[in-house]
């Protein structure tokens, strides 16, 4: 009988754990630069998230569109509760001025492993001197 009672909390135990998960949720998934100009073309913003879910959130990778747009991210586990930021930082030096829109993919051990966050703007090419 100690077996059987034993076995079942073990199960109970194991599908309880199995079950935390942690989940990130973006304050916004979308920043627009708006209008800047290609004398000054490097530009940064921040993406706020926050773990919704009951287990730690850990960033596994995440990586930009193309070479012009670097995301920053915490190495460290999110708690339960807990916030953080995604910095992305868009380098236009010798690209065409205009509109641009760039994505960032983040991976990470949540309920959803993939999520894309977006960034846009427009460069606006400078006068000629």
């Amino acid at each position: 009988m100690k077996k059987i009672v034993l076995m079942t909390l073990m199960l109970l135990g194991g599908i309880a754990y199995a079950s935390a998960q942690a989940k990130i949720e973006f304050k916004e998934t979308t920043h627009n630069f708006g209008k800047f100009s290609e004398k000054s073309p490097v530009v940064t913003c921040s993406f706020v998230f926050t773990n919704v879910g009951d287990a730690p959130l850990v960033i596994n990778q995440a990586m930009g569109s193309c070479g012009c747009t670097v995301p920053e991210y915490p190495k460290a586990p999110i708690k339960p509760g807990e916030s953080g930021e995604i910095k992305v930082t868009y380098n236009g030096t010798g690209k065409f001025p205009g509109h641009f829109k760039k994505s960032v993919t983040v991976r990470t051990n949540g309920e959803v492993e993939m999520t894309r966050i977006f960034i846009e703007g427009d460069m606006e090419e400078a006068p000629k001197e």
